[in-house]
């Protein structure tokens, strides 16, 4: 599919003739095609959780120090988030299918490496190639959605069901892992991810057809320097202030980072063909669709933080119990994702968007009695299924009109942007969401620790409800409750914040997104 004119195409792509011929309707081969890219959907939310449960076994068998243990955790992380620009436009230029084919088989070996590793240095390295493996995966499978799926209904449509498989993914990777662990050991837990990769290899070339940008020149690699400089910095000071609070050295990188980033534009707006087409962001839908993804995924985020804690913290519930009551959230992710693009075929986009923001707020809201006398497992997991409503609603929506609002050259990059903001979102969330929740339980037991504890038992108390379990034998009766009120206390005030910005949220995607037609056609308003 491609344009005459490139100044038409900001809605173009998402609001196209009411009945497609019976050629732009996709078959069942393209149908097929999508489950076989869910596969590599799936295995990346899985590889997102997988670890969390491992990280015990690996611990006692690789001995890693702190340092070396949060580098196994976060060097996956960091890679997709630096990688992935770079990686969606490269996948417009050299092939999509390629591109994917390459970087799932680069999956494949990375993930042997790191179940086999022998050393902690080795590990961390094996987690980087992973990231940047994976960030080949995710806006190449998106990008193939555009060429699969010409009819703008059907399209939406796949968007939603890839959101889905995403959240599935990391739904079941507590489940996975925890079944994993008690029959085999932590290396496992990488390894499901050969066979995964030998089926896609054998039928991509079949169901998945290759497209690359006509007349796309060289990738510029002064520019992916640059979104490199940029992005790690920004990504990296966020989770360290996620994890120690503000200080200069997060501080400082994050500004470094957004130097960098000024510097990138800059040299985008330069080239003739640049790694990020600037231009995309002057697109209204484009623009508010990527403002809704970020903010989202920064109030579930750092709420998905808070809820597992609170189901393993306050709850008392294993790391497999606990992923099991995570089940009904990523239930109605996977409702919210697949209902939304057909209920937008006859409600415009931006009030579906709005509408499921607004759930999401109720659940907010219901989350916020935690400090009131209401908490419970159940109200947690009731509220968290409501927030995961708007979640499901935006990535599917939302990614439509990321992806379909830019030219079909282009959607590979677009992708990317979608994918880089929502894991930016999410380590916002946690940064931001994380340290108001951390604040107010200090504040809380600031008072209410006894001076006859041990320092280290006084200090792991008044630090967090996390290391005041770790020390809970030391402390005398009635504290370790008063520490989890402490934590109730914060994670509510953190819900209160979420239910605030997600109702600003709403409103903005009803006002700014009201022009957009129903996914079945017509020409777009204005």
């Amino acid at each position: 599919m491609t344009y005459e004119d490139e100044s038409d195409f900001p809605l173009s792509r998402t609001t196209v003739e009411a009945t497609p011929s019976p050629a732009t309707t996709a078959g069942a081969r393209e149908w097929v095609g999508l489950a076989l890219l869910a596969l590599p959907t799936i295995l990346l939310g899985l590889d997102l959780t997988l670890l969390h449960l491992a990280l015990p076994a690996l611990a006692t068998d690789l001995q890693p120090t702190s340092m070396q243990a949060l580098w196994i955790m976060d060097a996956y992380g960091f890679m997709i988030a630096g990688f992935l620009i770079t990686m969606g436009t490269l996948g417009d230029r050299i092939g999509r299918r390629k591109l994917l084919m390459m970087g799932a088989a680069a999956f494949a070996v990375a993930s042997a490496l790191a179940a086999f590793s022998t050393s902690a240095a080795m590990l961390i390295a094996a987690r980087a190639l992973l990231g940047i493996a994976g960030a080949t995966l995710m806006p190449s499978t998106l990008a193939l959605i555009t060429n699969m799926f010409a009819d703008p209904r059907q399209r939406a449509l796949g968007f939603g069901i890839w959101a889905t498989m995403f959240a599935l993914g990391m739904a079941l990777g507590p489940v996975v892992g925890g079944v994993l662990l008690e029959h085999f050991w932590w290396g496992a837990a990488f390894l499901i991810a050969v066979p995964v990769v030998g089926l896609l290899l054998l039928l991509a070339p079949v169901l998945l057809p290759e497209y690359r940008a006509p007349h796309a020149g060289k990738l510029d690699l002064a520019s992916v320097g640059l979104s490199l400089a940029a992005i790690l910095p920004v990504v990296y000071g966020i989770k360290q202030i996620a994890k120690d609070g503000f200080g200069l050295h997060p501080v400082g990188a994050i500004a470094l980072g957004l130097l960098f980033a000024a510097l990138f534009v800059r040299r985008q707006q330069r080239l003739a063909d640049p790694l990020l087409d600037i231009s995309l962001f002057a697109n209204r839908a484009f623009s508010v669709a990527l403002i809704v993804l970020l903010l989202g995924l920064v109030a579930v985020g750092g709420t998905m933080l808070l809820v597992t804690q609170y189901l393993q913290l306050v709850a008392g519930f294993s790391p497999l119990a606990a992923g099991l009551w995570m089940g009904p959230p990523a239930l109605a992710m996977v409702a919210a994702g697949v209902a939304a693009p057909l209920i937008a075929r006859r409600v415009r986009p931006g009030f579906v968007v709005a509408g499921a923001l607004g759930l999401s707020v109720m659940g907010y809201l219901l989350l916020a009695q935690l400090d009131n006398g209401t908490s419970g497992v159940v109200v947690v997991v009731a509220g968290f299924s409501l927030a995961y409503l708007g979640l499901g609603t935006i990535a599917a929506l939302g990614t439509n009109l990321v992806v379909g609002s830019a030219p079909a050259d282009k959607a590979g990059s677009a992708s990317a942007m979608s994918e880089t903001v929502q894991d930016l979102g999410v380590s916002l969330g946690i940064a931001v969401l994380g340290s108001l929740a951390t604040a107010i339980y200090r504040r809380t037991m600031l008072d209410r620790i006894p001076e006859s504890l041990s320092r280290e038992a006084h200090e792991a108390v008044g630090d967090s409800l996390w290391a005041a379990s770790s020390v809970a034998a030391e402390l005398p009766p009635g504290l370790m409750e008063e520490a989890q009120a402490a934590f109730a206390a914060g994670f509510s005030s953190a819900a209160m914040a979420s239910a605030v910005s997600v109702s600003l949220l709403a409103v903005l995607s009803a006002v700014s997104l009201r022009h957009i037609g129903v996914i079945d056609g017509g020409k777009p308003l204005q």
